[in-house]
C-alpha cells in the first residue's frame, strides 16, 4: 500500500496483513528502509576513513535497496496513466543520480520508504484497535449436547445450541436466554455505564460479561455473524466514504502531480534560456520532491480510522469519513420522543376512581380486556396488576378501545371521548396535561375510573438536553403523540422547539424546515419508524441499534446502546475528530507553499526537502493518531454530574 499515492483509495478494508502488524519492523518498507539507513551510514564512515569505492558502493546500493519500496509500484502506475507520488520521488532519485548525488539519492530513498511504512503501520494498527472489538469475544465456548458440558471453539457453535456461560464469562456469540437471571456488563460494546439486569427470554449478544448468575442461552447467531462481526463489518466496508474535507485534500493533491511536472519541464527550459541548464536542472529535481503531496494525502485517512476505530469502542458506530464529517459540522439536533427521550416502555403513575370502586378492581377489569392484547398501553397495565382474569368476547374498537364481559359484567375501555369522563373529566385534563395518556374504565355503562399510562422520560435525558444547548446546539423534539403530552415531557427535558401529533411523513417535512434554517441537521431516532425523517436529515443517528441490522443500514451513525448520554459523547468526538482533520489539512498546505518556492531559489537540497516532508509527514500521522484517544471525553456519569447541567435540570 502507497498511502501517498493520490491515485490509491484513502482508505481500504482491513487485510490479512494488517491484522499481522503488531510491532513497527514487522512491517516491510519499514524494515528495507532501515536497510537502506544502514547501508547510508556504512558508506559514510567508509568515506570519511578514505574508502571512496567502498562508499560508493555501498551508496548504490543503499539507493537500490530504499528505492525498491516505491519505485516499482510508481513505474507500475505509470505504465497505467497514473501520476502518483511515488513517480515524483523516483524522478528526483533518478535525476540526483544522473547529476551524480548518489547519496543524497539514497538518502531520499532511506526517507521516503520509512515514511511509507510508518503510514502503513499507523493505518493498519488504527483499524486494528476496530478489529480488536471481536477480541471481546471467547477463546473457548461451552455448550450442552446430549446433556453434557462440552467445550468448544466460539467458531463451532451453531444456532440452536446451548452456552452454559458461567459467572465472569464473556458470551461466545449472540442468543437469547432460556434459564438463568444475571446482570451483564455490555460497557466494552454498547458504552453502557451499568450493568443490564436480564432473565429468560430476553436477547443478549458476543462479548457481554455474565455478572453472578449461571445462564443457559440458545445460539441465535454464529461466531461470524454475531452482532460485534456485523459492527466490526459494516465499519469496512463503510469506511471508504469521504467526506468534504477528505475530497479537498483529493482535488488538490490529483492535479498537483502532473502540474509540477509540467513547472518542472519549464524551470528546465528556463535554465537553458538564462544560460545555466545543469543548476536549474538540479534546482527542477528538487521542486518535484518538495512537491509531493505525502502529508496532504495521509492527513485525513489516518484521521478518520483513528477516530471510527475509538467511537466504535464506545458504543458509537460511524458509517465512514463522510458521516464523522458531517457529525462534526451538525448545528441542530431533532429528537424523536419514543424511544429516543422516553425508554419505549409506559407505565401506570395513576389510577382515579368514583364511587366505591377501589384502585385494584378498576385495574382487574382493566386487565381482563387486555389480558392477550400487544399493545405497549395493555403491557403497563397488565404490569400494574398483581392476577388477571381474562374478560370474554372480547372485540376491539377500531381507535376507540375494547369491549368484552366478565362475570356477566358489560365492561369497556377506551379513550376518553369514546367513554364520556363524567365526574373524571377534571381528572383526565390533569393526566393529560401531566404528559400521560389516559383511558377510561366503564362497568355496565358506568364510568368507574381512570387509569394514566406514561412513557417515563429517560433520566439522563435533560442532561443530555442541557449539554447539548450549553455547546450553542438547537434542539428540537418531534413526535406523534398529541400536543399536551409532547408539551408535558420536553418541558421536563427542557426542550422549548416541540413538534407534535406527527406522522412519520410529517417528520421529514419538519425535518426540511429545520435544514432550511442554514444548519446541518440530525435527526435521532428508532432506525425504522422515523426512517424517513432520518433519510431527510443531513444525517440519520439510530438509538439502541445493538443487534438491529435495520437500524445499523438506515443510519449514519448508530448508538449501540440505550444510554442517551451516547449522544453528546458522539457529536464531542466528531467535532474533535473534524479540528484535527482540518489542523492536518491546513497544515500540509502551508508546507507545499513554504517547500516549493525554497527549492525552486536553490534555498533547499534535495535532502532537506526529504527530511523536512517526512519530518511533517510523521507530526500529521502523530495529530492524527490523536483522534483515536476518547480521553477528550467524560465518562457518562461524569456527564450527568457536571454544575452547569445540574443547574440547567434544577
Amino acid at each position: 500500500m502507497s498511502a501517498c499515492g493520490c491515485d490509491a483509495p484513502i482508505a481500504k478494508a482491513p487485510s490479512d496483513d494488517d491484522d499481522a502488524v503488531e510491532h513497527l519492523w514487522q512491517v516491510r518498507d519499514i524494515q528495507f528502509g532501515l536497510a537502506s539507513g544502514a547501508l547510508l551510514l556504512a558508506g559514510f564512515l567508509t568515506g570519511l576513513a578514505g574508502w571512496e569505492t567502498v562508499r560508493l558502493v555501498l551508496s548504490w546500493v543503499a539507493l537500490l535497496v530504499g528505492g525498491s519500496t516505491f519505485v516499482p509500484g510508481a513505474l507500475k502506475k505509470l505504465a497505467k496513466g497514473k501520476l502518483g507520488v511515488g513517480l515524483l520521488m523516483t524522478i528526483g532519485a533518478v535525476g540526483a543520480t544522473l547529476l551524480g548525488q548518489v547519496e543524497e539519492a539514497a538518502t531520499l530513498a532511506f526517507l521516503f520508504s520509512l515514511s511509507e511504512g510508518l503510514e502503513d503501520y499507523s493505518l493498519a494498527k488504527t483499524r486494528h484497535s476496530l478489529r480488536a472489538l471481536l477480541d471481546l469475544v471467547p477463546r473457548q465456548a461451552t455448550v450442552l449436547r446430549d446433556g453434557v458440558e462440552v467445550v468448544v471453539d466460539p467458531d463451532e457453535l451453531v444456532v440452536g445450541d446451548l452456552m452454559v456461560v458461567k459467572p465472569g464469562e464473556r458470551l461466545a456469540t449472540d442468543g437469547v436466554i432460556r434459564t438463568g437471571r444475571t446482570a451483564l456488563d455490555t460497557s466494552a460494546i454498547t458504552g453502557e455505564s451499568m450493568p443490564i439486569e436480564v432473565g429468560p427470554s430476553d436477547e443478549v449478544y458476543a462479548g457481554a460479561i455474565n455478572g453472578t448468575g449461571i445462564l443457559e442461552v440458545e445460539v441465535t447467531s454464529t461466531a461470524d455473524n454475531n452482532s460485534l462481526a456485523r459492527i466490526v463489518h459494516i465499519v469496512e466496508a463503510e469506511s471508504s466514504r469521504r467526506g468534504t474535507t477528505q475530497r479537498l485534500a483529493d482535488r488538490i493533491a490529483k492535479p498537483l502531480v502532473p502540474g509540477i511536472l509540467l513547472a518542472a519541464a519549464l524551470t528546465v527550459v528556463a535554465g537553458f534560456a538564462v544560460g545555466d541548464p545543469g543548476l536549474w536542472l538540479q534546482r527542477a529535481l528538487v521542486m518535484v520532491v518538495a512537491a509531493s503531496p505525502c502529508a496532504l494525502a495521509i492527513s485525513v485517512p489516518v484521521t478518520v480510522v483513528a477516530s471510527i476505530g475509538a467511537a466504535s469502542r464506545r458504543g458509537i458506530l460511524v458509517k465512514g469519513g463522510a458521516a464523522m464529517e458531517v457529525l462534526g459540522k451538525v448545528r441542530t439536533v431533532a429528537l424523536d420522543k419514543t424511544g429516543t427521550l422516553t425508554r419505549n416502555q409506559p407505565v401506570v403513575i395513576e389510577v382515579t376512581t368514583t364511587g366505591p370502586h377501589t384502585r385494584e378492581q378498576v385495574l382487574a377489569w382493566a386487565a381482563a380486556l387486555e389480558a392477550r392484547s400487544e399493545h405497549p398501553l395493555a403491557k403497563a397495565i397488565l404490569a400494574a396488576t398483581e392476577t388477571t382474569t381474562t374478560a370474554d368476547d372480547v372485540q376491539a374498537a377500531v381507535g376507540a378501545g375494547l369491549t368484552g364481559t366478565l362475570d356477566g359484567h358489560s365492561l369497556r375501555l377506551g379513550r376518553p371521548g369514546w367513554i364520556e369522563a363524567g365526574p373524571l373529566a377534571g381528572d383526565i385534563d390533569r393526566m393529560q396535561q401531566a404528559g400521560a395518556t389516559a383511558v377510561l374504565v366503564e362497568v355496565d355503562g358506568q364510568t368507574t375510573g381512570a387509569i394514566a399510562v406514561r412513557d417515563e422520560l429517560r433520566p439522563e435525558a435533560a442532561h443530555v438536553v442541557a449539554h447539548f444547548r450549553s455547546h450553542g446546539y438547537a434542539v428540537a423534539m418531534l413526535t406523534g403523540d398529541n400536543t399536551a403530552t409532547a408539551q408535558a415531557l420536553a418541558a421536563e427535558a427542557g426542550i422549548t422547539d416541540v413538534y407534535a401529533d406527527l406522522r412519520p411523513e410529517d417528520k421529514s417535512t419538519i425535518i426540511h424546515r429545520l435544514r432550511e434554517r442554514g444548519q446541518v441537521t440530525a435527526m435521532v431516532g428508532d432506525g425504522v419508524n422515523d426512517a424517513p425523517a432520518l433519510a431527510s436529515a443531513d444525517l440519520g443517528v439510530a438509538m439502541g441499534a445493538m443487534g438491529t441490522d435495520v437500524a445499523i443500514e438506515t443510519a449514519d451513525v448508530a448508538l449501540m446502546g440505550d444510554d442517551l448520554r451516547l449522544l453528546p459523547h458522539a457529536f464531542d468526538h466528531a467535532r474533535y475528530t473534524r479540528r484535527i482533520m482540518l489542523q492536518n489539512v491546513v497544515l500540509s498546505i502551508a508546507l507545499l507553499a513554504v517547500l516549493i518556492p525554497l527549492a525552486l531559489f536553490g534555498v533547499l537540497g534535495l535532502a532537506a526537502v526529504v527530511l523536512v516532508h517526512e519530518v511533517a509527514e510523521v507530526f500529521v500521522i502523530a495529530n492524527g493518531v490523536r483522534a483515536g484517544r476518547t480521553t477528550h471525553l467524560p465518562t457518562l456519569t461524569a456527564l450527568a454530574d457536571r454544575p452547569a447541567l445540574q443547574g440547567a435540570t434544577a
